[in-house]
């Protein structure tokens, strides 16, 4: 990432306002035009920006401020960052080695089969083919389909388990979600027109009478043999 100086007309307001720079050189230091740096003095061209202190963003130093209020032909430099930002590659197509590229319709039968809601770009981008490929194997019209066996992508090596997994999340986020196992409540429009049956239709009352019970237990009691007289 290049070193640039952030917020140059902000800048340029706290060097005319807090240093005895020249004209060229704070023009020189923000990339402005002199005229330019003449309007914000005046009071022409700063109206509602508000300076911003280079040495607190760490991107000038007092000494450096110093040089040049003590010589009009120094130029002003840009302190180093302390943090560098990489710069963000551009993503390309992902290479297959030679060795790997063998087993990659394999790969794509398995996704076929195992993950159809996967679209062609995204089988695409986890194993690096084309959608011709991909089409032919769903159709099962590639020159090679007798031979195919699906093969997971992960343990071929054509793209990690992190890649693969979130291109599944992604294609599933438009999908209904799956019913859960096990038993789940009716909805309402299904329970208010069920016919609801009496547990007891005769009228017996579920209520135990102990009376009935003793008797009962006194009944089989006696007509039991009382194996101790034998």
């Amino acid at each position: 990432m290049a070193n640039t100086l952030l917020m140059p007309k902000a800048t340029a307001v706290w060097l005319v306002d807090n240093t005895a720079l020249s004209f060229d050189q704070i023009a020189q230091f923000c990339k402005l035009h002199p005229l330019e740096v003449k309007a914000i003095a005046d009071g022409e061209a700063s109206q509602g920006i508000k300076g911003m202190d280079p040495v607190m963003t760490g991107q000038l130093s007092r000494e450096e401020i110093a040089k040049g209020e003590a010589d009009v032909n120094h130029v002003l430099k840009l302190s180093e960052p302390k943090v560098r930002v990489p710069e963000s590659k551009r993503r390309t197509t992902r290479y297959t080695p030679l060795s790997k590229r063998q087993d990659r319709p394999n790969a794509i039968l398995w996704l076929v089969k195992n993950h159809p809601e996967l679209k062609d770009a995204q089988i695409s981008r986890l194993v690096g083919t084309t959608k011709a490929t991909i089409e032919q194997i769903r159709e099962r019209t590639h020159w090679n389909s007798a031979n195919l066996t699906p093969m997971d992508p992960v343990t071929l090596g054509l793209c990690s388990q992190i890649d693969l997994d979130l291109e599944v999340q992604r294609a599933s986020r438009g999908l209904p979600p799956a019913p859960a196992a096990g038993e789940s409540l009716l909805p309402a429009s299904v329970t208010e027109t069920m016919e609801v049956h009496d547990r007891n239709p005769d009228g017996y009352d579920d209520e135990l009478d102990a009376d009935a019970v003793f008797a009962k237990l006194s009944s089989l009691k006696s007509a039991t043999p009382d194996e101790d007289e034998e």
